[in-house]
């Protein structure tokens, strides 16, 4: 293990940072993108367990923009909770409820997959086939919800009946949840692209399914991120989510990534939130199908490994 650093060490921290920072919100699973980043970059002297470690970490960057860009619907669940601003709602179906619900749902197979999940970071195969088969489905559900999203709330027949996240039930936050875990499981799927067309597939709008997706993000990233760094400093022998920071060195190039990817993120978030309003998911769709078949054409030619 090394004690000393140098400038590339930095520069890669900077780069994944950036990747993590543009990816995390958007549909297109930026532990894939971490990971193809990875491979395809110099490692310096760095190890590959400590940068699996790394790129689960860094994931929590984005997740602590959420409360500083969504403030005050942040200040109105919690201080609505349990009765809702209507005081026609409980702890089980506040919106905030809903959301560790969902959490919960899918923490606890996660948690238990942990090895499963940890093995699936390392198979590219699996992650080129995730970002195909997840880019089909967003499209799919996408172009299909399109014309109500245009038509609008009140529009007859709509396959639409929850356009605001204050509004969705406990079905549907069942629902997400249960989808969410095939992101944990199948790396490449995409935590965003799971929640976001389960939401679609059961009722909801665009906006209401993306603010879920980022609300439900802010648990279930912390713990995720949190279980990723102190695992391997409680269980010495078990590197399956990588190795733990041993040196100051290694805890500063975390900092480094943690930092970049938070700003980043901040700005991709916004970006987002008014690029789907106007214009929906299909243009990353397209981008998640192109990537999956140039990862799986890279896998068949040598250049990354199968798993």
């Amino acid at each position: 293990m090394r004690t000393g650093g140098c400038l590339n060490d930095y520069l890669l921290a900077l780069i994944l940072g950036i990747v993590e920072g543009l990816t995390e919100f958007l549909p297109v699973s930026s532990s894939a993108h971490l990971r193809i980043a990875q491979a395809l970059l110099n490692h310096g002297g760095l190890s590959d367990d400590y940068l699996k470690m790394f790129c689960v970490v860094i994931q929590l960057g984005p997740i602590l923009c959420l409360p500083v860009y969504f403030w005050d619907h942040f200040v109105k669940l919690f201080s609505t909770f349990p009765r809702g601003s209507q005081g026609d709602r409980t702890i089980f179906t506040h919106p905030l409820g809903l959301t560790i619900l969902a959490f919960l749902v899918t923490a606890i197979p996660s948690f238990l997959l942990t090895k499963r999940i940890g093995h699936a970071l390392d198979n590219y195969r699996s992650i080129g086939a995730a970002l195909l088969l997840g880019g089909i489905v967003m499209w799919i559900v996408d172009i299909r919800k399109a014309p109500w999203e245009k038509a609008g709330p009140g529009a007859k027949g709509s396959s639409i009946y929850t356009w605001k996240m204050d509004d969705i039930g406990s079905a549907q936050a069942l629902w997400v949840g249960a989808c969410q875990i095939l992101s944990a499981v199948f790396p490449g799927t995409s935590r965003s692209m799971s929640t976001i067309a389960a939401g679609q597939l059961w009722g909801m709008s665009r906006a209401a399914a993306l603010e879920f997706s980022f609300f439900l993000s802010f648990p279930t990233m912390a713990a995720a991120t949190g279980y990723a760094l102190l695992k391997p400093l409680i269980s010495r022998n078990d590197n399956s989510l990588g190795a733990a920071p041993q040196t100051p060195h290694e805890w500063a190039i975390l900092g480094v990534g943690l930092l970049v990817s938070l700003i980043v993120g901040y700005a991709s978030v916004a970006w987002f939130m008014a690029w789907v309003r106007r214009r929906g998911f299909a243009p990353f769709a397209v981008y998640r199908i192109a990537l999956g078949i140039a990862v799986l054409i890279l896998v068949h030619a040598g250049k990354l490994a199968a798993g």
